[in-house]
C-alpha cells in the first residue's frame, strides 16, 4: 500500500510538472516565440520581416535571371513587313551588341535606347532579302536570329536625263519620268536628292503624275558636276506600289552655249561663254504653222531622221526620210534642222517652215561647209535655243525640257516637299 501511494504521487508529480512547464512557456509573448525559434531559414521562406527578408530575396532571384532577347520581325518569319523598323528588345538584363546583316551584304544601322534596353534600325529592311540579326545582352546571354521580308506585288522605276556620265549643255534639266503614276508625290520626291559641285539650290518640280525635273534658279554654271541619288527601293509611290532603285549617278556640265532666234530678222545668234561664235540666216515656221517662242533645251540629236507631218497632226502634208541635223527643241515635234530641199535664198528672208527653225545644209548630212552641219557640230544636248518674234506664244514648259519658261517661284510652287 505504501509503494503504492508513493508511485501515483510521484506519477501526478510529474504530470503537474509538465502542466507548469507548459503553462510558463505559454506565458513568453508570441512575437518572441517566433524571433526564438523561426532565424533566418523561417525569414527567407515565409517573406516576414526582420534580417534577411524579402529585399535579400528579390535581389537574389534577380541574380539567377539571364536576360531574355527578342526579334521583332520575329524569328523565322518568311514573309516580313518592310514598311517598318527592325527591333530588337531585351529583358532582365541591358544589350551589349547588336548587328543586322541582309543577304545581299547590305546592314541596318541603328540605336539603342538610352536604357540599352532596346535596339531599333534607323531605316526599314529592304524588301525580298533574308536577315541575321546577332544580338549579345551585358553578362554573356546572346541571340541569333533570321527572317526574310516579302516581296512587293507591283513595282515602279524612274528613268532619267541625262545619261549617266553624260557631259549635257547648260540648260539640261534633271528629268525623271516614271513608269507608273506617283499618288504620294512627297514620298518620292523625299527619295530623290540632286546636289550640284559648286552647290546651288536645286528645287523638283511635278508636271504630272509621272514627270518630276529638278533645275537650279538659272542655268547651270559651266563645269559644274551633278549627283543624282535615287532612294526608291520599298518607297511606296501608290497604293501597293514601290519603287526599286537605290543608286547614285552623276552627269557634267559642258561649256555654255546659248543660241537666241529671231525670227523677225531671220537669223540666229550663237553665243560661247558669252562671246559670239556664229551668225546663221534662218528660216521659221510661216503664218499658219508659227514657230514656238520662249527657252527650250536641246533633248535629243540626229544626224539624219526622217520627218512625217502626219506625226504632228499636219495630215500628208510632207514625209522627208534623210533630214539632216536634226535637233529636237520640244516633245510636239519642233526642230532646229537643216534644210537641202529649200532655196538658199530663203534663209535669212522668209518664214517658211511647218514650224521649225531650219538652216540651209545638203542632202547627206556630210558637207561641212554649210550651216546646218556648223551648227550641229557646235552644239550639244542640254544646249539652250531661244525664239522670239515669232507670232507665237510660249511654249508650255512641260512640251520638252524647258522648264526654264517658269518664273523661279512657280518652279518651287510645283515642288511636293
Amino acid at each position: 500500500m505504501g509503494v503504492s501511494h508513493i508511485s501515483n504521487r510521484s506519477d501526478q508529480s510529474r504530470r503537474w510538472s509538465r502542466r507548469g512547464i507548459l503553462a510558463a512557456l505559454g506565458a513568453v509573448p508570441a512575437a518572441t516565440l517566433l524571433t526564438g525559434c523561426s532565424g533566418g531559414s523561417a525569414d527567407a521562406s515565409d517573406g516576414s520581416g526582420g534580417s534577411g527578408g524579402s529585399g535579400a530575396t528579390a535581389s537574389a532571384k534577380a541574380a539567377t535571371r539571364q536576360a531574355a532577347i527578342s526579334v521583332s520581325p520575329a524569328a523565322g518569319t518568311t514573309k516580313a513587313d518592310f514598311s517598318s523598323p527592325v527591333e530588337i528588345t531585351v529583358t532582365d538584363g541591358t544589350l551589349a551588341s547588336v548587328k543586322v546583316t541582309g543577304n545581299d551584304g547590305s546592314t541596318l544601322a541603328g540605336a539603342f535606347n538610352d536604357a540599352k534596353t532596346r535596339w531599333t534600325s534607323s531605316t526599314n529592311p529592304y524588301s525580298g532579302t533574308k536577315y541575321t540579326v546577332t544580338a549579345q545582352a551585358e553578362g554573356g546571354t546572346a541571340q541569333t536570329a533570321t527572317f526574310t521580308t516579302k516581296s512587293p506585288g507591283e513595282t515602279f522605276v524612274g528613268y532619267f536625263t541625262p545619261e549617266a556620265d553624260s557631259t549635257s549643255g547648260v540648260g539640261m534639266p534633271v528629268s525623271i519620268n516614271f513608269s507608273h503614276a506617283v499618288s504620294d508625290k512627297a514620298a518620292v520626291q523625299k527619295a530623290i536628292t540632286v546636289t550640284a559641285e559648286p552647290a546651288v539650290e536645286i528645287v523638283g518640280h511635278w508636271f504630272s503624275d509621272t514627270r518630276l525635273d529638278f533645275r537650279p534658279e538659272t542655268y547651270w554654271a559651266a563645269g559644274t558636276k551633278i549627283t543624282l541619288g535615287l532612294r526608291l527601293k520599298d518607297v511606296q509611290g501608290t497604293d501597293g506600289v514601290y519603287g526599286v532603285q537605290s543608286k547614285d549617278v552623276t552627269f557634267h556640265i559642258g561649256r555654255e552655249q546659248i543660241s537666241t532666234v529671231d525670227l523677225s530678222s531671220k537669223e540666229m545668234a550663237v553665243k560661247r561663254d558669252g562671246a559670239t561664235i556664229a551668225t546663221y540666216p534662218v528660216s521659221g515656221g510661216d503664218s499658219d504653222h508659227t514657230t514656238w517662242s520662249g527657252i527650250m533645251v536641246i533633248s535629243e540629236r540626229f544626224k539624219q531622221t526622217r520627218m512625217e507631218s502626219s506625226t504632228v497632226g499636219l495630215g500628208d502634208e510632207y514625209d522627208i526620210s534623210d533630214v539632216p541635223h536634226a535637233q529636237r527643241l520640244t516633245t510636239s515635234g519642233t526642230f532646229v534642222h537643216g534644210n537641202y530641199w529649200a532655196s538658199t535664198s530663203v534663209f535669212g528672208h522668209e518664214n517658211t517652215s511647218h514650224g521649225c527653225v531650219g538652216l540651209h545644209d545638203a542632202k547627206g548630212a556630210n558637207n561641212s561647209s554649210v550651216a546646218g552641219y556648223e551648227f550641229y557640230e557646235s552644239s550639244m544636248l542640254g544646249d539652250v535655243v531661244i525664239v522670239k518674234n515669232s507670232g507665237e506664244k510660249t511654249v508650255e514648259a512641260s512640251n520638252g525640257l524647258n522648264g526654264w519658261n517658269l518664273s523661279w517661284s512657280d518652279w518651287k510652287a510645283g515642288s511636293a516637299v
